[in-house]
């Protein structure tokens, strides 16, 4: 594979992983979220990827498909006090399992480090390779 499709490659990575990360940062921001009467509390949402063909290089990529909303059921905690309680004193809360998204964070930031150290190595195989041109 030619260097400089190796780099874009790696560069596709990088930005789906970027776009993860914002959505998982997201999803932990609003974990503890709750919602007013009848309405619903902050829904999880996840990444989906897809194969783009880059027909100038002649390579797949990798893209952002869709952002999902998770329709997994809200959590519900027992607080009467709480000024959006129910008639029986619960709280709706946030679908967002907080050591699942540490744990989605964790994934995506290696997978963001493996594109980056892969761009590194192609920079410094280029690098060898204009060094040997010139000698």
């Amino acid at each position: 594979m030619d260097l400089t499709k190796a780099m874009a490659v790696s560069a596709s990575g990088l930005r789906v992983q970027g776009d993860r990360m914002r959505v998982i940062a997201e999803n932990i921001a609003n974990s503890d979220s709750t919602a007013p009467g009848d309405g619903e509390p902050y829904r999880r949402k996840v990444v989906t990827f897809k194969n783009e063909l880059d027909r100038e290089l002649g390579v797949e990529l990798v893209a952002v498909d869709r952002y999902l909303i998770d329709a997994s059921p809200f959590g519900k905690k027992y607080d009467p006090g709480h000024p959006y309680a129910d008639g029986d004193g619960f709280v709706r809360t946030s679908n967002v399992e907080g050591l699942i998204e540490v744990m989605d964070m964790r994934e995506a930031q290696r997978t963001y480090e493996a594109n980056l150290n892969m761009i590194s190595v192609t920079k410094q195989m280029l690098q060898a390779t204009i060094n040997l041109l010139k000698n």
